[in-house]
This record gives structure tokens, C-alpha cells and sequence, in this order.
């Protein structure tokens, strides 16, 4: 027992301090961001718009990522990581506050659309921070220990916002997730000012080339559509499935989504540790992550067996767990051929356009086919990912 807590405090040992700054920083304001896997039943329960008209609200949800992600990519490139960072934290406080008071659709979509256009603007300015304060080799371990604060704040997040909506009401998540991002401006502002930080791996190319010129990588970006639509079936369709099909409440549900996050805390660093030590290529791994994601949708169709909900959170952690980091790092490494704004936007923006299909395809089908038939659609796309990730490792084999 003593060896195994020592391996486990030692796959964080190497990091740099600023690293461990920008996980708190992360870990406060992904604490905050509870509304959102509540989000599609707060819109259909509370303010009782239609599930079709809550995929349209979602889609702006990922139109407003995709747009603030390209932004803040190029702005990131030009002004650099930090002053980005600031501005988005800071703005998208105020923005979640004012989401309250919004309750038609047109303004829902308007507000839901402006927010995150602001408050995605954050990702790539972060993605060049963590490379910029981590070294070389410890990359990927850095991509891993920032997913751990952000999974133990999306841990305490939906479970402290299941409590919420029972004992209070939902514009009490709006509050906190608006002074959460506020707050984690003031720690940004005071531990990783220019003037302190230090910089561990600054990449500058002298003649960068361009992202869309780089054909491994836009396969690797189609790929990671198609696992994000898939993934993101977690955060609007399937809080509803488990409402309308198993019955469970608002604190079971964030229960569930809660131990996602508890369960990558606590196992996700080693496992990641230990992943490197082997043989196996970076996309390879993220290849049997997208599989295992996929897996996890299909297997509730097996049964009505609420247990089952269990082993599909399982399998898609386990799934998000290796995939996630994993194809972090290999962004991370295209990224020096070039401008790594560029780079680094354009992988978030894949989980942008995912999101903006993958709500509204999988509400719309659901509200049509019903969900075990949207289950099976979304596998089938989890294994078109898989084989393009397929492809992608024999021309990189080819390359080499």
C-alpha cells in the first residue's frame, strides 16, 4: 500500500510550479461550471422549451465555442496567452450572471451564444500556457494534471449543483458559476503575471507552417469531430435519459457525473504514467479511447437494468481518460511546426464543431428515434473515428 501511494505522488513529481498554478486556476472556475450538465433540463423543466428548441440553444452553445476558440487562437498568437486568459475569465464571470435573467428562446440562444464565444476564447490561450510552462517531456503529464483539476471540479461541481437546485433553486448556479470565474481572474492575476511566471519551453518557428497544410493533422481533426459529438451526448442527451428512462433526480444524476470526475482524479495521473512507459503510440491510445467511448453508449441498449448506467460511466471515463490526454499531447507536438495558437485553436475548435452537432443531432434524434436508436447512431459514429484514427497511424507509420 505504502509503494502504491509513493508511485502515485511520484507521476506528479517534475512539474513545474506554474503548472500546479494554472491547475487551481482551473480547478476554480471548472467548479463553477455546474449549470451546464444541468443545463438541458433546466431549460426544458424550468422554462419549458421544447427538447428540439433546446438542441437549437446547444448549438449555439457550440457555435459561440467554435467561433470564441478561432479567436482567441489567432488573438493568442498576436497579444499572447495571458492577456487573453484574463479578459476571458473576468468577461464570462459577469456573462454567466446575466444567463439568469434570460428566458425566451431567442435571447436564451443570443446569451447562450455570446457567453461561450467569450468564455472559450480561454482554451487556446491555455493550451500555449501549459506547453509554455511545462518542459518538453513532461507534456503530457502536465495535459493530465490540468484534466485532473478539471475533473475534480466537474466532480464537486454537478454534485454541489444537484444540492443546490434541491434545497434553493437554478439561478443560484448561475450565481456561482459567474463568481467562480471571477475569482479564478484574481488567482491568474496575482500567480501568473509575466512578471513571476517562468517560462519553461518557449517555441517560436521561424517559418510556420500552416495548420491547414498539415494533412495528418486534419485527419486527426476529423476524427476528433466525430469522438466529440459522441463524448458530448454526456452533457445534454443523456442527463435527460436518465430522467425520462430511469427516473433518476437532479442529485442522482450530478451523482453520476460526479464520479466521472472522482474516478479520473483518482486514477487517471498513474495510468497515464504508466501508458508512456509502453509501446504503444499516441494515437493508438487515443484510438482505443474513442472505441471505448463508443462501447459505452451501446451496452444500455443490452438492458433497462439502471445498474447498466454504471458500466457505460465506466467505459466512457476509462475511454476519456486515455484519449483525452493522449491527444492533447500529439496537438501539442504538430503544434511546433507552427503558430501554436493556430494549432492549439484549431484542436479545440474540433470539439466545438463536435458540439455543435452532437447536442442538437442527438436531441433532435432522440426526440425522433427515440434514444436506444440514437445510441446505436452515435456508435456507428465512434467507429468511423476509429478507423480514421486507423488511417492516420499508418500514414504516420508510412512517414516515419
Amino acid at each position: 500500500m505504502k509503494k502504491l501511494y509513493a508511485n502515485y505522488i511520484d507521476s506528479f513529481s517534475g512539474l513545474s510550479k506554474e503548472i500546479w498554478w494554472l491547475a487551481l486556476i482551473t480547478l476554480i472556475n471548472r467548479a463553477g461550471t455546474m449549470v451546464i450538465p444541468f443545463l438541458s433540463i433546466y431549460l426544458t423543466d424550468d422554462l419549458d422549451i421544447s427538447i428540439g428548441n433546446v438542441g437549437w440553444i446547444m448549438t449555439c452553445f457550440g457555435l459561440g465555442s467554435l467561433i470564441g476558440t478561432w479567436v482567441g487562437g489567432k488573438l493568442t498568437d498576436v497579444i499572447g496567452y495571458y492577456k487573453i486568459m484574463v479578459f476571458s475569465l473576468l468577461a464570462t464571470g459577469f456573462l454567466f450572471i446575466g444567463l439568469q435573467y434570460l428566458t425566451t428562446f431567442k435571447t436564451l440562444c443570443l446569451g447562450i451564444f455570446l457567453t461561450m464565444c467569450v468564455a472559450d476564447m480561454f482554451r487556446p490561450a491555455s493550451f500555449v500556457a501549459m506547453s509554455a510552462y511545462s518542459k518538453p517531456e513532461n507534456k503530457t503529464r502536465s495535459v493530465t494534471l490540468i484534466r485532473l483539476a478539471i475533473n475534480l471540479g466537474f466532480s464537486a461541481g454537478p454534485a454541489i449543483g444537484g444540492l443546490i437546485i434541491t434545497h434553493l433553486n437554478y439561478s443560484g448556479l448561475f450565481w456561482v458559476d459567474g463568481i467562480t470565474c471571477i475569482l479564478a481572474t484574481l488567482v491568474l492575476f496575482i500567480v501568473l503575471n509575466p512578471k513571476k511566471a517562468k517560462i519553461q519551453d518557449e517555441i517560436k518557428s521561424e517559418n510556420p507552417q500552416s495548420v491547414y497544410k498539415d494533412k495528418p493533422f486534419l485527419i486527426f481533426f476529423m476524427a476528433m469531430v466525430l469522438f466529440a459529438i459522441v463524448f458530448f451526448q454526456y452533457f445534454s442527451a443523456m442527463p435527460i435519459y436518465y430522467r425520462e428512462t430511469h427516473h433518476l433526480s437532479e442529485l442522482q444524476v450530478g451523482l453520476i457525473l460526479g464520479a466521472n470526475g472522482l474516478f479520473i482524479f483518482l486514477f487517471e495521473m498513474p495510468l497515464i504514467k504508466w501508458l508512456e512507459k509502453t509501446q504503444n503510440t499516441k494515437i493508438g491510445l487515443i484510438l482505443f479511447g474513442c472505441f471505448l467511448t463508443g462501447l459505452s453508449l451501446i451496452v444500455l441498449n443490452i438492458t433497462s437494468w439502471s445498474g447498466i448506467l454504471i458500466v457505460g460511466m465506466f467505459l466512457m471515463t476509462v475511454g476519456e481518460m486515455i484519449a483525452f490526454p493522449f491527444a492533447n499531447g500529439f496537438a501539442l507536438d504538430r503544434a511546433k511546426k507552427g503558430n501554436q495558437g493556430e494549432y492549439m485553436a484549431m484542436y479545440a475548435m474540433a470539439f466545438s464543431v463536435g458540439s455543435i452537432f452532437g447536442h442538437n443531432t442527438g436531441l433532435h434524434l432522440i426526440e425522433g428515434l427515440g434514444f436506444n436508436n440514437t445510441w446505436y447512431i452515435m456508435t456507428a459514429l465512434a467507429m468511423l473515428g476509429v478507423l480514421l484514427l486507423f488511417i492516420l497511424k499508418m500514414k504516420m507509420k508510412k512517414n516515419n
